[in-house]
């Protein structure tokens, strides 16, 4: 027999695939309870908010940029900085490309933004989390002496997401039925755009590397 799911799980699931489907701002707490099959009181029992459950989903459901930076921060091993530049381009393809439509629906209502900025706050966390990783990883990386003494890793880390992020919320524009929709995007798809996502991550790396190698 199959073991049954916690309710934290059960939640987390359900929280999934509303927030996939109908977006942050549509998506209640009342909701995510009923498609858990439990109440809300319960939910309230395992998470403190929407904006929790929200994190929760992201840190445990979605590509996560963190662990990667983490590990090459600490040590990137035989990797060279071209590889590891490719490597986080790659997660942050597929980071942006599930969390946009999650998340795009917020930015219609302003107090509910508001409220979903102070939730993330109060977290410690918030989208520019992988900004200031990627920035910190460069940090490193000049400390070895892997980049130019006089390289800006701020610069560089909102270079290399923000391509990221731009490719992926144009193919999510101009998707259509044929291409899959907004889902179809696959970090912006191996499908979408000349090479797909494997060469856009290798030629963004390098492009950015090559003003800080």
């Amino acid at each position: 027999m199959p073991t049954q799911k916690s309710t934290p799980v059960r939640i987390l699931d359900a929280a999934h695939e509303l927030l996939r489907t109908a977006g942050l701002a549509r998506t209640t707490t009342k909701q995510i309870a009923r498609a858990a099959g439990c109440s809300e009181a319960a939910l309230y029992k395992h998470f403190a908010s929407k904006e929790e459950i929200f994190v929760r989903v992201l840190q445990e459901r979605l590509p996560s940029v963190g662990p990667l930076l983490d590990e090459l921060t600490a040590d990137p091993g035989e990797r060279s900085v071209e590889e590891c530049l490719t490597a986080v381009a790659r997660r942050a393809l597929d980071l942006y490309t599930q969390t946009l439509p999650i998340a795009g629906s917020l930015f219609a209502e302003p107090a509910l933004l508001q409220r979903h900025r102070e939730g993330l706050a109060q977290l410690g966390t918030g989208p520019r989390q992988p900004l200031d990783q990627l920035a910190r990883y460069l940090r490193r990386e000049r400390d070895r002496g892997r980049i130019r003494p006089d390289a800006d890793p701020e610069s560089a880390a909102a270079l290399l997401l923000g391509a990221c992020f731009q490719r992926v919320f144009l193919a999510a524009f101009a998707a259509t039925e044929e291409s899959g929709g907004a889902g179809g995007v696959g970090g912006a798809g191996e499908s979408g755009g000349v090479g797909g996502a494997a060469d856009f991550a290798a030629e963004t790396a390098r492009t950015v590397l090559s003003g800080i190698a």
